[in-house]
């Protein structure tokens, strides 16, 4: 029996907007993680995200688990900047009375 020992590249990308995808699909290593924190299986996971494949997911969790601490920095540094951008959303385009103003112009519409 000859078993060709080899080491497969963790299958993770980072795209333009510096995220961390699973590679070939639009899943981030966030949802992979938190699924995972949350008690998912590998195969559950797969069952909810179809465009991912088995061992991928495998993988990713095996290189979370041997990099936590890397990984937890970056989650963090991406839950930091999502807060940022939704701040800086809210300043600029204030949702206060939204609903208010909605109503009052389909009213004007009638």
């Amino acid at each position: 029996m000859n078993l060709t020992i080899t080491t497969e590249p963790t299958p993770l990308v980072i795209n333009s907007d510096h995220v961390i995808l699973v590679r070939g699909t639009r899943v981030p290593l966030d949802t992979i993680v938190f699924e995972f924190k949350q008690g998912a299986t590998a195969e559950g996971i797969v069952e909810q995200y179809s465009s991912l494949d088995l061992a991928d997911v495998y993988a990713v969790i095996s290189y979370y688990l041997r990099h936590q601490n890397e990984v937890e920095t970056y989650l963090q540094q991406r839950q930091q900047r999502a807060e940022k951008v939704r701040t800086e959303n809210e300043h600029r385009l204030p949702s206060k009375g939204l609903r208010d103003r909605l109503l009052a112009q389909r009213q004007l519409r009638k």
